[in-house]
Protein backbone atom coordinates (compact mmCIF):
# COMPACT_ATOMS: atom_id res chain seq x y z
CA UNK A 1 0.00 0.00 0.00
CA UNK A 2 1.55 3.66 -1.34
CA UNK A 3 0.38 4.96 2.15
CA UNK A 4 1.76 8.62 0.94
CA UNK A 5 0.14 8.32 -2.69
CA UNK A 6 -3.85 7.33 -0.47
CA UNK A 7 -2.89 10.37 2.02
CA UNK A 8 -1.99 13.05 -0.43
CA UNK A 9 -5.20 12.03 -2.76
CA UNK A 10 -7.41 11.94 0.23
CA UNK A 11 -6.37 14.31 2.90
CA UNK A 12 -4.58 17.00 0.43
CA UNK A 13 -1.34 16.62 2.58
CA UNK A 14 1.63 18.13 0.96
CA UNK A 15 4.97 17.99 1.18
CA UNK A 16 5.69 22.05 2.21
CA UNK A 17 9.86 21.91 2.64
CA UNK A 18 11.30 25.34 1.15
CA UNK A 19 14.63 26.15 0.83
CA UNK A 20 15.08 29.48 2.14
CA UNK A 21 17.84 31.63 1.74
CA UNK A 22 21.51 31.14 2.46
CA UNK A 23 21.45 33.98 5.03
CA UNK A 24 18.06 33.73 6.36
CA UNK A 25 19.42 31.59 9.83
CA UNK A 26 22.43 34.15 10.36
CA UNK A 27 20.39 37.13 9.84
CA UNK A 28 17.74 35.50 12.53
CA UNK A 29 21.07 34.87 14.30
CA UNK A 30 22.14 38.50 14.15
CA UNK A 31 18.64 39.88 15.85
CA UNK A 32 16.72 40.09 12.45
CA UNK A 33 13.21 39.23 13.95
CA UNK A 34 11.67 40.08 9.73
CA UNK A 35 14.08 36.79 9.19
CA UNK A 36 12.82 34.64 11.69
CA UNK A 37 9.65 35.81 10.84
CA UNK A 38 10.58 34.42 7.45
CA UNK A 39 11.62 31.13 8.89
CA UNK A 40 8.40 30.83 10.46
CA UNK A 41 6.76 31.19 7.31
CA UNK A 42 8.38 28.63 5.38
CA UNK A 43 8.03 25.86 8.04
CA UNK A 44 5.11 26.91 10.71
CA UNK A 45 2.68 25.14 8.04
CA UNK A 46 5.16 21.65 7.99
CA UNK A 47 5.92 21.64 11.70
CA UNK A 48 2.00 22.30 12.49
CA UNK A 49 1.39 18.64 10.46
CA UNK A 50 4.00 17.06 12.16
CA UNK A 51 2.51 17.85 15.69
CA UNK A 52 -1.25 17.00 14.15
CA UNK A 53 -0.12 14.25 12.86
CA UNK A 54 0.81 13.12 16.11
CA UNK A 55 -1.92 14.20 18.04
CA UNK A 56 -5.00 14.13 16.10
CA UNK A 57 -5.87 17.34 18.43
CA UNK A 58 -6.27 21.05 16.15
CA UNK A 59 -5.96 23.26 19.18
CA UNK A 60 -2.80 21.26 20.82
CA UNK A 61 -1.09 21.10 17.51
CA UNK A 62 -1.45 24.99 17.11
CA UNK A 63 -0.45 25.72 20.77
CA UNK A 64 2.60 23.57 20.46
CA UNK A 65 3.80 24.79 17.18
CA UNK A 66 3.66 27.91 18.77
CA UNK A 67 5.93 26.60 21.71
CA UNK A 68 8.08 25.01 19.34
CA UNK A 69 8.78 28.26 17.54
CA UNK A 70 9.33 30.05 20.33
CA UNK A 71 11.91 27.92 21.97
CA UNK A 72 13.52 27.92 18.59
CA UNK A 73 13.83 32.12 18.21
CA UNK A 74 14.81 32.10 22.33
CA UNK A 75 17.65 28.81 20.81
CA UNK A 76 18.29 29.91 17.29
CA UNK A 77 22.15 30.78 18.24
CA UNK A 78 22.45 27.14 19.03
CA UNK A 79 21.78 26.39 15.59
CA UNK A 80 25.09 25.84 13.45
CA UNK A 81 24.18 24.28 10.14
CA UNK A 82 21.83 25.99 8.16
CA UNK A 83 20.90 22.89 6.40
CA UNK A 84 19.23 21.01 9.27
CA UNK A 85 17.13 23.91 10.32
CA UNK A 86 13.62 21.86 8.88
CA UNK A 87 15.02 18.74 11.43
CA UNK A 88 16.68 21.19 13.83
CA UNK A 89 12.97 22.91 13.93
CA UNK A 90 11.49 18.74 13.91
CA UNK A 91 13.69 17.91 16.61
CA UNK A 92 11.70 20.98 19.15
CA UNK A 93 8.19 20.06 18.00
CA UNK A 94 9.18 16.18 18.81
CA UNK A 95 10.14 16.86 22.11
CA UNK A 96 7.50 19.08 23.07
CA UNK A 97 4.73 15.95 21.82
CA UNK A 98 6.58 13.77 23.80
CA UNK A 99 6.47 16.27 26.65
CA UNK A 100 2.74 16.47 26.56
CA UNK A 101 2.09 12.75 25.25
CA UNK A 102 3.98 11.91 28.58
CA UNK A 103 1.98 14.30 30.70
CA UNK A 104 -1.40 13.37 29.62
CA UNK A 105 -0.90 9.39 30.50
CA UNK A 106 0.86 10.98 34.05
CA UNK A 107 -2.93 12.20 34.21
CA UNK A 108 -4.73 9.41 33.05
CA UNK A 109 -6.50 11.27 30.12
CA UNK A 110 -7.06 11.47 26.61
CA UNK A 111 -7.07 14.70 23.95
CA UNK A 112 -11.01 14.89 24.49
CA UNK A 113 -11.21 16.07 21.01
CA UNK A 114 -12.68 14.56 18.05
CA UNK A 115 -10.42 13.52 15.81
CA UNK A 116 -10.65 16.06 12.11
CA UNK A 117 -9.70 16.14 9.05
CA UNK A 118 -6.15 15.75 7.90
CA UNK A 119 -7.12 17.77 4.47
CA UNK A 120 -5.42 21.84 5.14
CA UNK A 121 -6.11 22.63 1.86
CA UNK A 122 -9.12 24.96 0.73
CA UNK A 123 -10.88 22.32 -1.68
CA UNK A 124 -13.44 24.59 -2.76
CA UNK A 125 -14.60 22.56 -5.82
CA UNK A 126 -14.80 19.11 -3.78
CA UNK A 127 -17.42 16.88 -4.51
CA UNK A 128 -19.62 16.42 -0.90
CA UNK A 129 -19.40 12.57 -1.62
CA UNK A 130 -16.05 12.81 -1.93
CA UNK A 131 -15.51 15.25 0.81
CA UNK A 132 -17.43 12.52 2.96
CA UNK A 133 -15.54 9.66 1.86
CA UNK A 134 -11.82 12.58 2.22
CA UNK A 135 -13.12 12.86 6.06
CA UNK A 136 -14.05 9.69 7.08
CA UNK A 137 -10.57 7.95 5.25
CA UNK A 138 -9.08 11.07 7.19
CA UNK A 139 -10.99 10.08 10.30
CA UNK A 140 -10.16 6.53 9.88
CA UNK A 141 -6.07 6.93 9.57
CA UNK A 142 -5.81 8.93 12.58
CA UNK A 143 -7.58 6.56 14.53
CA UNK A 144 -5.36 3.67 13.40
CA UNK A 145 -2.39 6.12 14.12
CA UNK A 146 -3.21 6.73 17.77
CA UNK A 147 -3.50 2.64 17.78
CA UNK A 148 0.83 3.06 16.70
CA UNK A 149 3.63 3.07 19.92
CA UNK A 150 5.16 6.56 19.81
CA UNK A 151 8.26 5.51 18.23
CA UNK A 152 6.48 4.04 15.10
CA UNK A 153 3.99 7.17 14.74
CA UNK A 154 6.93 9.78 14.28
CA UNK A 155 8.78 7.37 11.82
CA UNK A 156 5.39 6.70 9.96
CA UNK A 157 4.46 10.31 10.03
CA UNK A 158 7.80 11.68 8.95
CA UNK A 159 8.93 9.08 5.99
CA UNK A 160 5.09 8.72 4.77
CA UNK A 161 3.12 12.22 5.64
CA UNK A 162 6.21 14.20 5.70
CA UNK A 163 8.45 12.71 2.89
CA UNK A 164 11.31 13.34 5.16
CA UNK A 165 14.35 11.20 4.01
CA UNK A 166 16.03 8.20 6.92
CA UNK A 167 18.96 10.31 7.35
CA UNK A 168 16.84 13.32 8.55
CA UNK A 169 14.43 11.27 10.63
CA UNK A 170 17.43 9.91 12.06
CA UNK A 171 18.75 13.24 12.78
CA UNK A 172 14.93 14.20 14.39
CA UNK A 173 15.06 10.80 16.27
CA UNK A 174 18.11 10.43 17.40
CA UNK A 175 17.72 6.42 16.37
CA UNK A 176 19.97 4.46 13.71
CA UNK A 177 18.25 3.68 10.65
CA UNK A 178 18.04 0.40 10.52
CA UNK A 179 15.75 0.33 13.70
CA UNK A 180 14.02 3.17 11.85
CA UNK A 181 13.27 0.97 8.91
CA UNK A 182 12.20 -1.57 11.50
CA UNK A 183 9.97 0.78 12.52
CA UNK A 184 8.53 1.69 9.68
CA UNK A 185 8.10 -2.03 8.39
CA UNK A 186 6.17 -2.51 11.55
CA UNK A 187 4.20 0.57 11.32
CA UNK A 188 3.08 -0.10 8.04
CA UNK A 189 1.85 -3.90 8.52
CA UNK A 190 -0.22 -2.63 11.90
CA UNK A 191 -1.80 0.58 9.46
CA UNK A 192 -2.36 -2.19 6.86
CA UNK A 193 -4.36 -3.92 9.43
CA UNK A 194 -6.08 -1.05 10.35
CA UNK A 195 -7.22 0.31 7.33
CA UNK A 196 -7.72 -3.02 5.07
CA UNK A 197 -12.02 -3.02 6.46
CA UNK A 198 -12.07 0.43 5.09
CA UNK A 199 -10.46 -0.25 1.96
CA UNK A 200 -12.02 -3.25 1.00
CA UNK A 201 -15.85 -1.55 2.11
CA UNK A 202 -14.96 0.93 -0.69
CA UNK A 203 -13.90 -1.30 -3.39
Amino acid sequence: MDFSMLCQERAGINDLTTDEPDDLVARAQAGDNAAFGAIFELHSRFIYKFIYAMLGDASQAEELKQETFLAAYRSIQNLRDEAKLKTWLCGIAKNLVYKFLRSRRKEGTGSGAEIESLRLADHKTIQPDREFLSKELNYTIHVALAELDADKRLVFTLKELQHLSYKEISEITGSAIPKLKTDLRRAKIEMCRALRPYLEAKK
